[in-house]
């Protein structure tokens, strides 16, 4: 990363930031498509046990993932005051608390997922498939969460291409891995569903493996000794780690248990219904990726701004990202209400779940507006390290808004599912208000600097 002085400047880096940020996304996306595509093709008990697995492992891992990206913003900070060996001591004490938090993860699992398992009344040969898919992907658990940690040291330092050209590298090892695994061939075992989880489990390993081989052996990356001095440890480090991770982590837990929730209280409703929230939903969540990307590559330069005290800097990057979303958000979503019954056309062949998803995506324009606004501010508030009341924010969004005034939109007006939608938007809007009003106030009084405003 450099610094900036013209709108144009902040403009291109970005992009140069985002655009390998976003292919990553959607490499990260195919993974997830190519175990449900092909545990689909192996059998549908498949499919649904794949399905169950990866239910319960993303809001888990989405969570937890948010407090490891908190080496991102924290990094990019101290690469902006030029204090390489604070940037190296950071990551090293992110990857300590991957080696931790994975091994709990991995306790807790052991106990709780049989119980949990068999609370949810599957099908025998559904649960089975559920959990081995869980259990070969548990192997992948490590490899990932230190992939995550090195991934946001190497953001921090505004090289995104690296990873976007590891994970472009991994997706036909992943592929290869998927069929062989879930379908016996060329002498491997026949493993059926689970052997997606064990795919996705090697294809981490060999993602982990490359991008430890790039950080040791490549500058600028290899200039920094994030694997030197190994016995070094410092609960001080990891809970300056914790303080910005957990309410980040907490704050994505929530937002994605959220969606999770609405799909369960969708089920009364028909499966036409169902059929058609969910394709809505898919699609919206895949549109999602483009603020999302925006939202870490802000953080990483709004984190190096405010690291280089160039609060004026860091405060148009803030609202250069913010309006940025929303012009993209606003161009998909009216792609998507445009073409809307194109769109639905993939998921279905029955003219009633189109309809329905069709109607579903009016809404997910002012829906996407909303998400873009409350991603891309939170995002900025990240990079000045303001996590606490930002997450308790979200959480009254999300929670006491969101699904309170869908539920009641739903179920006690004419709108059904629709009121759903609704809600989801209402709620959204109140947390895109919220976090651009604590944003505002954090730049005009806690990071005002007299010789930049």
């Amino acid at each position: 990363m450099n610094q900036t002085f013209t709108l144009k400047e902040k403009t291109k880096q970005i992009l140069i930031l985002l655009i390998p940020i976003l292919i990553t996304q959607l490499g990260m996306f195919s993974m997830v498509f190519f175990n449900t595509i092909m545990s689909g093709k192996y059998n549908s008990t498949a499919l649904a046990g794949v399905a169950i697995g990866s239910s319960i492992w993303s809001p888990i891992f989405t969570g937890i993932s948010g407090i490891l990206l908190a080496v991102s913003p924290i990094a990019a900070q101290r690469f902006g005051e030029k204090k390489s060996n604070e940037v190296a001591s950071i990551v090293k004490h992110g990857i300590y608390l991957s080696i931790l938090i994975a091994a709990l993860v991995i306790i807790c699992g052991c106990f709780l997922l049989d119980p949990l398992l068999d609370k949810m009344k599957l099908p025998t040969g559904v649960q089975d498939t559920a959990f081995d898919y869980l259990v070969g992907l548990s192997y992948g658990i490590l490899p990932l969460f230190i992939f995550n940690v090195l991934r946001s040291f190497i953001y921090a330092l505004g090289k995104t291409r690296v990873i976007m050209i590891i994970m472009l590298l991994s997706l036909p090892a992943n592929f290869f891995l998927n069929y062989v695994l879930i379908f016996g061939k060329l002498g491997f075992p026949e493993l059926g569903g689970a052997g997606a989880g064990y795919a996705t489990s090697f294809t981490y390993l060999a993602i982990m493996l490359m991008t430890v081989f790039i950080v040791r052996t490549q500058e600028p990356f290899s200039s920094y000794p994030v694997f030197a001095d190994i016995k070094e440890f410092s609960w001080d480090k990891c809970k300056e780690i914790l303080k910005i991770g957990v309410p980040m982590g907490l704050s994505t837990f929530f937002e994605t248990s959220m969606f999770a929730l609405v799909t369960i209280l969708l089920s009364k409703f028909n499966v036409t219904t169902i059929a058609a929230y969910q394709s809505a939903l898919n699609i919206v969540s895949f549109l999602y990726m483009i603020p999302i990307s925006i939202s870490t590559a802000l953080t990483v330069l709004v984190g190096y701004e405010v690291g280089a005290r160039r609060y004026k800097d860091a405060k148009q990057y803030s609202w250069l990202g913010v309006y940025l979303a929303i012009l993209i958000a606003v161009v998909t979503g009216l792609l998507v209400v445009i073409f809307r019954y194109q769109v639905a056309g993939f998921y279905s062949n029955e003219t009633a779940v189109i309809n329905l998803t069709a109607n579903f995506l009016i809404f997910a324009l002012f829906f996407q507006i909303c998400d873009a606004i409350q991603a891309t501010a939170q995002a900025a508030l990240r990079g000045y390290k303001d996590v606490n009341l930002a997450f308790i924010m979200s959480l009254i969004a999300y929670w006491l808004i969101c699904l309170p005034s869908g539920y009641l939109l739903a179920n006690y007006t004419s709108l059904g599912a629709r009121g759903y939608w609704i809600g989801l938007t209402i709620g959204l809007l109140a947390a895109g208000i919220a976090l651009s009003i604590r944003l505002i106030y954090i730049q005009k009084r806690k990071f005002v600097n007299v010789e930049n405003f």
